[in-house]
């Protein structure tokens, strides 16, 4: 069958087959909701996204020259990533390989995203969100259940006697829960008084979620989050009479979340764990192999090597744990350029989003739950290493396709809808 290439707009489309369309559409929302089992690898996510990527291949997803950063950030990242490799020491080469491609895997994934949001940025954000709603409160759900023991074979879920559900560690389950929660408190903001009630009923459980994760990290994200989302749609998005419905749902929902908080501390277990975990400095944090003195001498190895030292070499040199630290980590697993890359694409995904946000149009609606989340996940990979969450290449991947398909309203009102 031949293939031809056509130039539509700001896109680049190649003709493909209808059925593997309509393949792709029915995986996407598999694919997304396999985000939350990730006990094993290679994961469902990975599983299936080969197949989704092959579908977008044949069925000839456009690609929208918007996304053109993203990809160049990612070629230059590859050639020193590798090199990077040849660098190790402590390590095989096979073990250096397979994660730096689950690196570079991690990239296309974002990649996809922007260009399978940047066609249809409502349509797309709306099947995107309701799959992971649905993993977020299932995975929340599993992880609260086995906490409580209330679960047949809950230590499976837990780690540390914290909720991870099927996460490796609790301080990625908490984070994963964080942006379907910034699009279900968006919708309770300026949604509709009749799915209010299941709308907080969700946000409920997935808040619950994070709770037990007992992460100090996703507390904060969570929290930060939410105030972003509540500032920035109270300031560019609400109207005056959404504006006094905001201010009661924020004093009722600071009510209920004091005595949410109150209730879960009567479990006396409950109660232990979080005066533990809510200090801002635990034992392993300080000292000079603590978690800061062990980023301080990174950095001065880091400068010593601008080929980089390779994967998993830092923790087999000074102590037996990596960093904990995303931007160093970079610049010591991939090297000068390759760190340089994967930071500068940080960089510029906040940039995107900040710009698009000033501009009037129904798609700042999807941008700011999903800046909302961005911006302290990347305040929080400064101590601790998200370079292979999926969520954070997803949450990327959402803010180049909604910038990438914003349409510029100058002047008058437009429609606006939730996604």
């Amino acid at each position: 069958m031949s293939i031809q290439t056509t130039f539509v707009g700001e896109n680049i489309k190649v003709s493909g087959s209808a059925l593997a369309h309509r393949l792709m559409m029915m995986l996407v929302p598999v694919w997304i909701a396999g985000g939350a089992l990730v006990m094993f690898e290679p994961s469902p996510y990975e599983l299936v996204f080969v197949a989704v990527f092959a579908c977008a291949m044949l069925a000839g997803m456009p690609i929208s020259r918007r996304t053109n950063t993203y990809l160049m950030a990612t070629l230059l990242f590859i050639p020193p990533a590798f090199v990077a490799i040849l660098q190790m020491q402590y390590s095989t080469l096979s073990k250096g390989l397979i994660f730096t491609t689950v690196t570079v895997f991690l990239l296309i994934t974002g990649y996809f995203v922007a260009n399978f949001v940047a066609e249809k940025p409502f349509e797309r954000m709306r099947l995107i969100n309701k799959a992971y709603i649905f993993a977020a409160v299932f995975a929340a759900l599993i992880g609260t259940l086995a906490y409580l023991g209330l679960i047949p074979g809950k230590d499976l879920f837990l780690r540390y006697g914290r909720a991870k559900a099927f996460f490796k560690d609790p301080n990625v389950f908490g984070p994963f829960l964080v942006l379907p929660a910034a699009y279900l408190w968006q919708r309770i903001l300026l949604g509709d008084y009749r799915k209010m009630a299941m709308n907080a009923l969700w946000l409920g459980i997935i808040c619950v979620g994070v709770f037990v994760s007992f992460s100090r990290g996703a507390w904060g994200h969570l929290l930060l989050t939410f105030i972003i989302v509540y500032l920035l749609n109270f300031l560019l998005e609400a109207t005056p009479r959404e504006r006094i419905k905001m201010i009661g749902l924020a004093v009722v929902g600071i009510f209920a979340l004091v005595l949410g908080i109150l209730g879960l501390l009567m479990i006396p277990q409950v109660a232990d764990l979080f005066l533990q975990r809510a200090s801002l400095v635990q034992s392993y944090d300080g000292g000079e192999t603590g978690r800061f003195g062990r980023q301080a001498w990174g950095y001065a190895l880091a400068l010593n090597n601008p080929l980089g030292i390779g994967p998993w070499q830092f923790d087999q040199m000074l102590v037996l744990e990596q960093p904990h630290n995303t931007y160093l980590k970079v610049f010591l697993d991939y090297g000068w350029l390759g760190g340089g890359a994967f930071v500068w694409l940080i960089l510029m995904t906040l940039r995107r989003a900040v710009v698009s946000m000033a501009i009037p149009s129904p798609n700042r609606l999807l941008m700011i739950p999903a800046f909302a989340t961005f911006l302290p996940l990347i305040l929080e990979a400064a101590i601790i290493d998200i370079d292979h969450w999926r969520h954070l290449f997803l949450v990327m991947g959402i803010i180049w396709g909604v910038s990438a398909g914003y349409d510029v309203y100058k002047g008058g009102q437009y429609d606006r809808r939730l996604p």
